[in-house]
């Protein structure tokens, strides 16, 4: 462990739990991944964004698809140009290097300081992508086949990952991996959210609307319970339509804003009495 590190304390736009912030801590001074999983809408991205934002570091966002395959952090070989080039262009098609594309991961292996890399969502890919991953994050380097060159890490980067808990992640992977499970906001904690984006609005209204999201979120049969992005635009929706406490109390306008599944809103509609059909523009 390093005798010094850089201390995350959380940005001015990303409210952090002390649990939260603890633990990223940890990760940075153990110098081991930090694997993040939540329910959508609890800051696991933006979390990236923010320790890159308080270290004053540059972000690199790997996001992964169910195609990615690990080889594609690290660098692809762009044999299609090459033999473009063979045919039809003046290059010296001889210098492999010249085909050679670094990978996110492998821009970060080789930045000249220290960077923040994401790789979001890691359990879209297959699942022996964590497994691919094992020896460069150990090891902090790769080999390149074509040019027999090995790239090394000139500084270890920060790497926070994220995950949906869609898959099962192997138990390997796990052991190498700091982990924390991001816990729904609790009201106290997301009025602090609310204001860091809309720092104007009248307490009385926020209170009424937290009393409401919550409301939603204890619907058990909900296939999507609203998260904290929706509350926030429904919030700033509220505030530009001019919304009124008392409008408000009587049902929840702009339901659409908040329920994203047409099981849910058609349910919530017929059984608790939730449908808007009046314009308020």
């Amino acid at each position: 462990m390093p005798e010094k590190f850089e201390v995350y304390n959380g940005t001015d736009d990303y409210i952090v739990s002390p649990e939260l912030k603890d633990i990223v801590n940890v990760a940075i001074a153990l110098e081991r991944p930090l694997l993040i999983r939540g329910e959508p809408g609890t800051g696991k991205t933006l979390l990236a964004h923010s320790i890159a934002k308080g270290l004053g570091k540059r972000l690199i966002v790997w996001n992964i698809k169910s195609t990615t395959k690990a080889k594609d952090g690290l660098y692809v070989y762009d044999t299609v140009q090459r033999l473009y080039d063979s045919r039809f262009g003046d290059k010296d098609v001889s210098n492999i290097k010249n085909y050679i594309r670094l990978g996110k991961l492998g821009e970060a292996f080789t930045s000249e300081t220290q960077v923040v890399l994401l790789i979001d969502e890691i359990d879209k890919a297959d699942i022996e992508f964590p497994n691919d991953l094992l020896n460069e994050l150990d090891e902090m380097s790769f080999y390149i086949y074509e040019t027999g060159e090995t790239i090394k890490a000139k500084h270890r980067p920060i790497v926070v990952i994220t995950s949906n808990a869609e898959k099962e992640l192997p138990d390997a992977f796990l052991r190498r991996c700091i982990f924390h499970y991001i816990e729904f906001p609790d009201p106290e904690l997301m009025e602090r959210i609310v204001y860091v984006h809309h720092p104007n609005v009248r307490k009385e209204l926020v209170w009424q609307c937290l009393e409401k999201f919550y409301e939603l979120r204890k619907v058990e049969y909900l296939r999507k319970k609203p998260s904290t992005s929706e509350l926030i635009d429904w919030i700033g929706v509220l505030i530009k339509a001019g919304i009124t406490e008392k409008e408000l109390a009587d049902g929840i306008p702009f339901l659409g804003t908040l329920i994203k599944k047409e099981q849910d809103y058609e349910l919530l509609t017929k059984e608790k009495g939730y449908s808007d059909e009046r314009s308020y523009y």
